[in-house]
Formats: C-alpha cells, structure tokens, sequence
C-alpha cells in the first residue's frame, strides 16, 4: 500500500489545520490507520489511531481534546484535523498503516508509512 499524506502548512498558534492521508489499492478498510509525528532531534511519537470501521480511536494524551482523527473508507482517506495548534505541535506528520485489528501506539507496530507532511505553528 502507498500513503500520500497532504495538508500541512504553517498556522499561528491557536488555528487549525487537516491533514490527509490517502492510501492506494482496494484493501483501505482492512487497516488500522495511525498518526504520528517527529520533530526536529526527536523521536517519532504517536498522535492518534482510529480503527478499520471508524468506531474506535485512540489520542496522543497532548492531544486530546484538540486532535480529532476519521476516515472515509470509500475515499481511501484518514483524517487529522487539528485544532487550538500549540508551538509543541510543529512537527512532520506521518500516516501509517496497521494490518490488526487493534490500535497501536508503537511506531513498531505500523508496517507502510507515508512520506510525512510538515506543520508548523507560530507564534
């Protein structure tokens, strides 16, 4: 599977972005999708997950609240719309895949990985 994921800019802090993930093939629904982020001389870290219907999610305790992650599965797409972005949250954004049913917070546990698109909050 190949993941394309669009959306990111630069905000002031406070605003919004939605960031996309689109994914080729037919097999879309049969993936738990993640979110992740790396930011300069870090690790990359968890965000949110959301399961093969929709009906599950899981957050990034820094995110709760502002993070809201979905998909489409006619589309082939996961979203991340972010609100009340923070300093904190520049970082690059990946999409990845996950051929279990259960969401992972583990960078290990997703196998194909998007290429990542950049965010960046200002002051």
């Amino acid at each position: 599977v190949q993941l394309q994921a669009s959306g990111g800019g630069l905000v002031q802090a406070g605003g919004c972005l939605r960031l996309s993930c689109a994914a080729s093939g037919r097999t879309f629904s049969r993936y738990t999708m993640g979110w992740f982020r790396q930011a300069p001389g870090k690790e990359r870290e968890f965000v949110a997950g959301i399961n093969r219907s929709g009906g599950s999610t899981r957050y990034a305790d820094s995110v709760k609240g502002r993070f809201t992650i979905s998909r489409d599965n006619d589309k082939n797409t996961v979203y991340l719309q972010m609100n009340s972005l923070k300093l904190e949250d520049t970082a690059v954004y990946y999409c990845a895949t996950r051929d279990y049913p259960s969401i992972s917070g583990e960078v290990r546990g997703y196998d194909y990985w998007g290429q990542g698109t950049q965010v960046t909050v200002s002051s």
